[in-house]
């Protein structure tokens, strides 16, 4: 399986974004993660369809698009239309996941399914063969740059071992408090998609990406 860096842009300096996102893309990584948040499923409200349009011209690395929204199956075809490439909604967010993955994958791109940090893993386990993705959030959604929470290393274990158990491959992405000092611990975990915004943004991004990718390519 694949480890993946997805830097997360919400930690970029919006001034020159466009910069920013072909550095990243220059230094090797591989996807673009774009946080889209509703101020409703989670208090902060960031950017949307416009913004994804305009940065999609810089680079042809994967969007990686998380929508922390209300009722995402609403915008789903939006969100395809401005160039995402996989969209990871929430579970606590949809009345009907299934509606939702199926609407993605409708629109011919990758589904992945995200919870937050309070939400039992076990409530994936209707889903786990019917996404490409599971996103196991490492700090509240939200916000950038909180703190890693440390159970979370036992939660991706969980996931892991329940997609073995059924012979899935399935990729688990990880999302808040990732730098390159901790990112190992996740990867040992079972985690290969690992999203950071102030762990590449902060500083020299392009030098921040060549450690994670070193660690990442080096196990």
């Amino acid at each position: 399986m694949k480890n993946i860096l997805s830097p997360s842009i919400l930690s970029a300096d919006f001034n020159i974004l466009g910069q920013q996102i072909r550095e990243v893309d220059e230094a090797g990584a591989e996807y673009i993660h774009i946080d889209v948040m509703d101020g409703i499923f989670v208090p902060s409200i960031s950017y949307g369809m416009p913004v994804i349009k305009s940065i999609r011209k810089t680079t042809q690395k994967v969007f990686d698009v998380h929508i922390m929204i209300t009722d995402p199956i609403r915008y789903i075809e939006d969100f395809v239309a401005v160039g995402a490439d996989i969209i990871t909604f929430h579970l606590e967010a949809a009345e009907d996941p299934q509606a939702v993955i199926d609407k993605i994958h409708t629109c011919g791109i990758k589904a992945g399914i995200s919870i937050k940090p309070g939400t039992a893993v076990e409530e994936l386990v209707p889903y786990l063969d019917k996404v490409d993705m599971i996103l196991v959030m490492t700090v509240e959604p939200g916000f950038g740059g909180q703190s890693f929470i440390p159970e979370s290393i036992d939660r991706v274990k969980s996931v892991r071992k329940m997609l073995d158990d059924r012979g899935l491959s399935t990729d688990i992405e990880v999302d808040g408090g990732i730098y390159a000092e901790n990112v190992e611990n996740v990867l040992n975990a079972g985690a290969n998609v690992i999203v950071s915004g102030s762990g590449v943004f902060n500083g020299d991004a392009s030098a921040n990406v060549k450690k994670f990718i070193n660690i990442l390519q080096n196990r």
